[in-house]
């Protein structure tokens, strides 16, 4: 239950203004929450609410580094962590009616008789953007001592493969033209 309320603000209390909190979720956090691409999450997260009547602003800073598999080769890699993500939360009568006909992501309602905002899903959302989509050494790694041999050879055959192919479907068509 205490582990559950570490993500669990308790606006009411705060006086209007920025407050600061900083959250380091670990890889049993990930794994609760879901299915992740990375391990060994050495997450960072710096959470600014700036309070104020009637709205919250929050803005999370996401920082860190997570081991990920390597695209190209199927190795492991260490990546870093790096975005800002910003959230409106606004205070309402009905906060379900007007949550589902919001269709800026960024902005959030709860009800005016909440006291505490729990920011553990934003955490999770924002930390797994944070994860570059291409997840490949750098172009100075690559091909380094981490890098898996046997799966770059299969690649450079591959590609040898497909361009020797290519190169005899440019020609292909022109076989019929040869017939006449």
């Amino acid at each position: 239950m205490a582990k559950r309320r570490t993500f669990e603000i308790a606006f009411v209390g705060l006086k209007p203004g920025i407050h600061e909190f900083n959250y380091e979720p670990d890889d049993k956090f990930f794994a609760e929450k879901g299915a992740q691409d990375f391990n060994n999450a050495d997450a960072k997260v710096k959470l600014s609410l700036e309070k104020n009547t009637g709205f919250m602003f929050l803005k999370f800073e996401i920082g860190g580094k997570a081991d990920v598999t390597c695209d190209r080769c199927g190795n492991p890699i260490t990546m870093d962590l790096w975005d800002e993500f910003k959230m409106l939360v606004k205070m309402v009568d009905n906060p379900e009616e007007m949550n589902e006909q919001e269709e800026d992501p960024d902005v959030f309602y709860i009800s005016r008789t909440e006291s505490h905002l729990d920011v553990s899903n934003w955490i999770y959302e924002f930390v797994m953007l944070s994860v570059p989509m291409q997840k490949m050494c750098s172009p100075e790694q690559m091909g380094g001592p981490q890098c898996n041999k046997e799966v770059l050879e299969k690649l450079k055959a591959m590609e040898a493969k497909q361009i020797e192919h290519n190169a005899n479907a440019i020609w292909k068509g022109l076989d019929k033209f040869k017939e006449n």
